[in-house]
């Protein structure tokens, strides 16, 4: 990996490292018939967040994730399943803070490769607006977004910032996406309701999830083609994910979000993120949640 550097791997992680001859095993193809049929996954870290508008420590999310990721058996005991797939850490990309455009084009480049070798990638923030560099490298066109998160992240522009952890699902809106659903919402400007209306991006809040999980559950399955998830983990209520760049009370529960990604994890997906961890405090409750969130979506990838 051009833009990696070596650092903790996540638990459960193969030694070995696929090289960049990994495309003589699967010859060349299209980026997105790769991610359709494989079951092969690759992690990256990027310790970014500069454009943090309110408690830092984004860019330690990486290391602090990756360490409470050992807190976990290989066997899950709530889905009955082991963590069996292919799994490969790559380390962390490396990243220009203060700089976004260089450090999103090295997120590209590097998520550009992973895909090229016929892996799934996993990518940990970090701020949210690493979600655009990762989204930028996939082909996303017949692909919906699902976007859990507190806050809908929609403005076009945040502080005269066009590129902000505010601002960037309205980026990724621009990429053109199939479609995007947004899950916890619990903040939003009057203008970021209006656009999401406006353009048909269904957003559903945690009182929505509370009444109607299985409708929910049921929307999520009626998606058709690719899937990308791009978690921020101040979707969980503070009292189970304190430690964020932008706490809001009244969010989901770890059960609640369980249930989510299970649901989620029977779709064709193309990529996962997890963003906004804000820790440096080994076994942090944060941390932990957003390791488990990435165990569970591994193990549900298995046989």
């Amino acid at each position: 990996m051009l833009y990696t550097q070596n650092t903790m791997k996540f638990a459960f992680s193969r030694e070995e490292i696929p090289s960049k001859n990994s495309e003589k095993k699967y010859g060349k193809v299209e980026s997105s018939q790769v991610m359709g049929d494989s079951k092969e996954f690759g992690i990256v870290g990027v310790p970014f967040d500069s454009t943090t508008t309110y408690k830092p420590g984004a860019r330690f999310g990486p290391a602090s994730i990756r360490e409470a990721s050992y807190n976990f058996e290989r066997y899950n005991i709530f889905f009955n399943k082991n963590l069996d797939v292919p799994l490969y850490d790559f380390g962390n990309i490396q990243v220009v803070h203060g700089n976004f455009k260089k450090t999103s084009s090295n997120i590209q480049s590097t998520i550009s490769e992973i895909t090229g070798m016929s892996i799934i990638p996993i990518t940990i923030g970090g701020e949210h607006t690493i979600s655009f560099g990762v989204l930028k490298a996939l082909d996303i066109k017949n692909t919906t977004i699902v976007h859990l998160d507190a806050h809908m992240d929609l403005r076009d522009s945040y502080m005269e910032e066009k590129y902000s952890h505010a601002t960037v699902m309205r980026r990724i809106f621009e990429l053109d996406p199939a479609d995007i659903v947004q899950i916890g919402i619990r903040s939003g400007s009057y203008e970021e309701v209006k656009f999401a209306e406006k353009n048909n991006i269904k957003y559903y809040t945690p009182a929505n999830v509370n009444r109607d999980i299985k409708g929910i559950e049921k929307l999520i399955n009626s998606i058709e083609g690719q899937v990308y998830i791009t978690v921020d983990i101040d979707v969980l209520d503070p009292a189970y994910a304190p430690n964020v760049s932008n706490p809001a009370p009244g969010g989901l529960n770890p059960f609640q979000l369980e249930r989510l990604v299970q649901c989620i994890s029977r779709k064709k997906i193309i990529g996962l993120d997890l963003v906004e961890v804000a820790s440096t405090q080994i076994g942090e409750i944060t941390s932990i949640n957003g390791a488990k969130l990435i165990y569970d979506f591994l193990c549900l990838q298995g046989n």
